[in-house]
């Protein structure tokens, strides 16, 4: 039997979950009920983007909505990629699902018997649920007491290293997924956790890039793994950079939220000019996309160093009322956004790809399961929606714990027999920096070569370097013994090779992937862009 509250060296459950944010506990939750579930985070267990999540969760309640009109505008936003199925799952299944939140604890934000509804870039009517400003926390913090009164099992300071793939560990019967290789954070023990399914719930990889709004947890762990053990990956290149993160010298990944300009915020650029007309006729309301480069070409084309969201023409009180988090924030650091424009510049935000699942959340990897950021249902396509991601964990969520069900039914029976972690000759690492020195350079390459917009010419030395790191951080990993931050590096490296490879692939703009060298969209290339290991190195 083991520790409730301590990973052992070897445990064997049927439930494997990797991340404990809004995909990862909705799932724990509705897979209780079929067998046993252990929850691992990488830090304490609400910290993940879930928490950080503002805006809300998309979905139709208004009456002046319909399934149709959520579907349309996810299409459009998508630019041609989106999977109809997937969408149409996802919008349909929505309002069930916020009567579960709801079910479950989540206080959403009301007026008078119906949940009050906020309008964010792309949508064309009010259909944004929220708790404030703070969605994501509230959420967090309702579907981890669940857990807790449901006794499901949920560790902190547990880094998965590298998922149990059989074809790796020379095991027969076709390539599975058996577990994972796990690391505690806290004593540096290597430990052996396998499964019948194995759920990849670990978020997106914002971390690639220099200037992000994700938490320092989301190094893409999940796309690298599963890529590493030969599941398909699919359309990294489409990384939503979110339009407006504060900027300030002292602040670190601060999201000012897409429903400030949804409730009539307006972007001007340091001369105090309304600039997002010249750009689009939708101005503030326009996609992510679309709202992230104008801010990029008006900075560039002025040489500001940001623009400015301006809140003033609303009354403070409204803003105290709808957005008090943000406020509160802003006025630590000197800015009062009722009688000044908060200073912002676009983030990386989002992974519109990732692991290729069907619908419901199986990989290309028996017994393997990806849900939320890290996987690619097709509900996204080529740029996401405003406030269609917790949604999409939620809806995927449920759907994977039935999916699970299934599985376990098939593969009952005695554990795996694999082998523990080998050490070999591993070294105590000795050359911190070289970690610190590789971390920061794929970062700041990434966002160089590899941002807003790109060039093939830039996507080739991006893949260059690239290569030549990866090269030192695979010898540095198998040299010395692993630490978090190792880890973290390797997935950073491997999740930058696939966004490049991807990118390059693509020989056209499209949503977020905006190629100086094909400033137009090709309908021949309306596909998903998939790799696998066997296709990239």
């Amino acid at each position: 039997m083991y520790d409730m509250n301590r990973l052992s060296a070897r445990e064997h459950v049927d439930f494997l979950v990797l991340g404990g944010g809004v995909a990862g506990l909705s799932f724990a939750l509705e897979a209780a009920q079929y067998g046993s579930v252990t929850v691992l985070t990488k830090r304490q267990r609400a910290e993940g983007s879930t928490q950080y999540a503002q805006g809300g969760i998309a979905t139709v309640l208004g009456a002046d909505d319909d399934f149709q009109k959520h579907i349309d505008d996810t299409l459009v936003a998508g630019a041609g990629l989106c999977h109809r199925d997937a969408v149409e799952v996802t919008v349909r299944e929505g309002p069930e699902r916020i009567r579960w939140l709801q079910s479950v604890g989540v206080e959403f934000d009301r007026e008078g018997d119906r949940l009050h509804l906020t309008r964010e870039g792309g949508h064309s009517r009010r259909r944004v649920a929220h708790a404030k400003d703070a969605t994501g926390r509230e959420v967090e913090r309702a579907l981890l007491a669940a857990c807790d009164a449901q006794g499901i099992r949920v560790l902190e300071n547990a880094i998965a290293v590298d998922l149990l793939a059989s074809s790796r560990l020379g095991l027969g019967g076709g390539n599975r997924v058996l577990g994972a290789y796990l690391l505690d954070r806290e004593t540096g023990e290597m430990t052996t956790h396998t499964a019948s399914v194995t759920v990849l719930a670990t978020g997106g990889a914002g971390k690639v890039y220099l200037y992000t709004s994700n938490p320092d947890v989301a190094t893409g762990d999940g796309v690298a793994m599963a890529w590493r053990a030969g599941a398909a990956v699919a359309n990294m290149e489409f990384m939503q950079f979110h339009p407006t993160c504060l900027y300030h010298p002292d602040a670190k990944s601060f999201l000012i939220s897409e429903a400030l300009r949804g409730e009539g915020g307006i972007l001007r650029n340091r001369a105090g000019e309304a600039f997002m007309i010249r750009y689009d006729p939708r101005k503030e309301l326009a996609p992510r996309d679309i709202v992230a480069r104008s801010i990029d070409a008006e900075i560039k084309r002025r040489g500001d160093d940001s623009a400015y969201l301006d809140m003033t023409h609303l009354p403070k009180a409204f803003l105290l009322e709808h957005f008090p988090n943000i406020y509160a924030t802003c006025k630590e650091f000197g800015i009062d956004m009722a009688v000044q424009p908060i200073p912002v510049v676009p983030a990386a935000h989002y992974q519109c790809g990732g692991v290729v699942t069907d619908l419901e959340g199986s990989t290309s990897v028996p017994q393997l399961l990806a849900i939320g950021e890290v996987s690619c249902t097709g509900l996204h396509g080529a740029n996401r929606l405003a406030s269609n991601s917790l949604l999409e964990g939620l809806v995927f969520g449920r759907r994977a714990a039935l999916q699970a069900k299934e599985i376990l039914a098939s593969v009952r029976g005695a554990p795996p027999q694999v082998p523990d972690w080998n050490p070999g000759d591993a070294l105590a690492p000795d050359e911190g920096v070289v970690v610190t020195h590789n971390w920061e350079e794929v970062r700041r390459l990434m966002w160089n070569y590899v941002g807003i917009v790109r060039s093939m010419k830039r996507l080739e030395r991006a893949r260059t370097r690239l290569g030549l790191l990866r090269g030192e951080i695979r010898d540095y990993y198998w040299q010395y013994k692993i630490t978090p931050d190792l880890v973290e590096l390797r997935n950073l490296a491997d999740v930058a090779m696939l966004i490049v490879e991807c990118a390059r692939r693509r020989k056209e703009s499209r949503g977020l992937h905006y190629l100086i060298d094909f400033p137009s969209s090709d309908e021949r290339q309306m596909h998903d862009t998939v790799v696998t290991r066997g296709d990239v190195d």
